[in-house]
């Protein structure tokens, strides 16, 4: 490779990339939705300058992708924060576990998506089925449960897709350079676009957490339920742009 081969290379490793280029498009994306109270202080620990915490609540997400260009199909657990940022209401992605390498290398490399391996599982429940059921799994530990009951009141879908449509999300984006100091430290911001939601319900719910030193999600305790949405979608992930540098 000479040196305009070099520069031309899109993601590591250069002969062959763990992901494609894009666009990145999803369909028949499905959600589960557990949106929580939780501790003041426990979120100030964690949420960002110069983002600001709108309210005390994470909402806990279980998300399947059947279908997902250049990624592939797989399962993802995480926590989201609503936020603001120059008094614009918007969503911090806090934590990630999915079970697919291709997004994991993709979406820490490209946007910052705080994404680590694991085992999450969302379905139907196998013996009473009146129920969805939210699993991850961190190694051989359970460390979150949630389950909502099945297409329990049907939701109107043109609000929620709106919301998803022109909602901010944001990353905190960080690479180390080659001698372990800081290289790259961001908040990035990244648009859904090119939305449609095909069905949504909401109803009642429940949602456990377990302490685990690899992937702490019970750090933000829940004290109470604040609500539940389950729909289905299509969407694409829009190119990021960074907001804030820490290192500027």
């Amino acid at each position: 490779m000479n040196i305009d081969d070099v520069r031309k290379s899109f993601a590591m490793p250069a002969s062959s990339p763990s992901f494609s280029r894009g666009p990145y498009r999803f369909r028949d994306r499905e959600y589960l939705i557990i949106e929580y109270e939780t501790d003041i202080d426990a979120l100030q620990a964690v949420v960002p300058e110069p983002l600001e915490i709108e309210r005390p609540t994470v909402k806990y997400e279980f998300i399947r992708m059947p279908d997902s260009d250049g990624f592939g199909s797989y399962a993802e657990s995480g926590q989201v924060v609503p936020v603001r940022f120059n008094g614009v209401s918007g969503n911090y992605l806090h934590s990630m576990y999915l079970d697919d390498i291709s997004p994991i290398v993709g979406g820490r490399e490209v946007w910052g998506f705080p994404k680590k391996y694991a085992h999450p599982e969302m379905r139907v429940d196998r013996i009473n089925k009146d129920c969805y059921i939210g699993v991850l799994k961190y190694g051989e530990l359970e460390v979150a449960r949630a389950t909502m009951a099945y297409k329990w009141q049907q939701s109107a879908t043109e609000p929620l897709r709106t919301a998803v449509d022109s909602t901010p999300n944001f990353l905190l984006k960080i690479i180390p350079d080659v001698d372990g100091s800081p290289k790259i430290c961001q908040l990035v911001q990244y648009p859904l676009t090119d939305v449609t939601i095909k069905e949504a319900w909401t109803g009642p719910a429940s949602l456990q957490l377990f302490a685990h030193c690899m992937a702490p999600v019970a750090d933000l305790p829940v004290k109470r339920i604040v609500g539940a949405l389950h729909f289905v979608g299509d969407m694409a992930i829009g190119p990021g742009k960074v907001v804030y540098d820490y290192l500027a």
